[in-house]
This record gives structure tokens, C-alpha cells and sequence, in this order.
């Protein structure tokens, strides 16, 4: 299935020179949606996952849905005060400014095998704040997964060391 063709461009957002990858039109695409969780359910099924962790907001969806295919739990990882209970938090550089994230102590138990899914890896920033508190509760990355992946950002090169997969790349515009 082509959910490239799915993801719609928004020139311009969040602020000038940004070519925002808007996930949405695929997400209200069902045979896209679906397509998109069963590929991520497929790759994950045999890994032996006893989590998975999305990263505000999309990566919830996304995540969520997928934990729920891999029938095990899911970890949200939220902006700063978000959360109800006791947090770590780890601050990072994106690509349009500066961002924290903040996870529940209790999410992440020593040892688990942990899946990262978010909706896009652009510069890394985000997601390797995410590793860093997985890893901090002491859980495993297996992965980080994202549906598109901006190349020309360079995310990959910051995840460096971690296994990394993306669905669909947009480069060079």
C-alpha cells in the first residue's frame, strides 16, 4: 500500500521553512491505518516485547494501537506535567526550538524490552530523550520505529547505536 500518498504536507508549520509531514490523513484513512498498524504488528510479533512506549501525541495512536496488536501493555512519554504521578524528565533539542518529556517512575520496569514508536524521526532529538528514560527505568530499546523518516535531518546518525526503522522517508523537500 502507497501511505505515503497518505500523509499530507503542510508547508510553513510550525513556523517558516518547516515541511510539516501531517499524519492525520492517514490516520483517518482506514485501510492506511490498519495497513500501517498489522506492518508494525508483523515486525514486532516474535521480538519478544513486553512494552511499548509512545512519545506525545502521535506516537500514542500509533503505539497504543500497536500494543495493543502485540497484546501487551503500552507507556505513554508526555510532555512535562502531564503525567499524575511521580516523573523523570529529560530535556532536548528539536528542530523548530527546545522540548522536555517526562515518563512515570513506575512506567518502566528493570529489564523490560521496550518498542519506541513516534509518528516521524526527524533530528532524533525527541526520540533520543525518549531512549534516555527508557534506559534511565533501566528498560531495553529493541527498537524505535516511526512511520516517515525526514532523512536529510540526520535523525538516524543521533540514534546512532540503537536499532532504528522507518516505513516511508520524504527527502530533500
Amino acid at each position: 500500500m502507497d501511505i505515503k500518498s497518505l500523509v499530507r504536507t503542510i508547508p510553513d508549520f510550525p513556523k517558516k521553512g518547516i515541511m510539516f509531514r501531517d499524519i492525520t490523513t492517514l490516520l483517518r484513512h482506514g485501510k492506511g491505518f490498519n495497513y500501517v498498524i498489522s506492518e508494525f504488528a508483523k515486525r514486532y510479533k516474535k521480538k519478544k516485547i513486553d512494552v511499548v512506549a509512545g512519545i506525545e501525541s502521535r506516537g500514542f495512536i500509533i503505539g497504543g494501537a500497536v500494543a495493543n496488536q502485540l497484546k501487551v501493555g503500552f507507556v505513554p512519554i508526555r510532555k512535562p506535567g502531564k503525567l499524575p504521578h511521580k516523573t523523570i524528565r529529560e530535556d532536548y533539542e528539536l528542530e523548530y526550538g527546545n522540548g522536555s518529556l517526562e515518563i512515570h517512575l513506575d512506567a518502566i520496569n528493570k529489564g523490560d524490552r521496550v518498542l519506541l514508536i513516534d509518528d516521524l524521526l526527524a533530528t532524533g532529538g525527541t526520540a533520543k530523550a525518549a531512549i534516555n528514560l527508557i534506559e534511565k527505568k533501566m528498560g531495553k530499546v529493541v527498537e524505535a520505529a516511526f512511520i516517515i523518516e525526514l532523512p536529510d535531518l540526520k535523525g538516524r546518525e543521533k540514534l546512532k547505536g540503537y536499532p532504528v526503522f522507518s516505513m516511508i522517508e520524504f527527502e530533500g523537500d
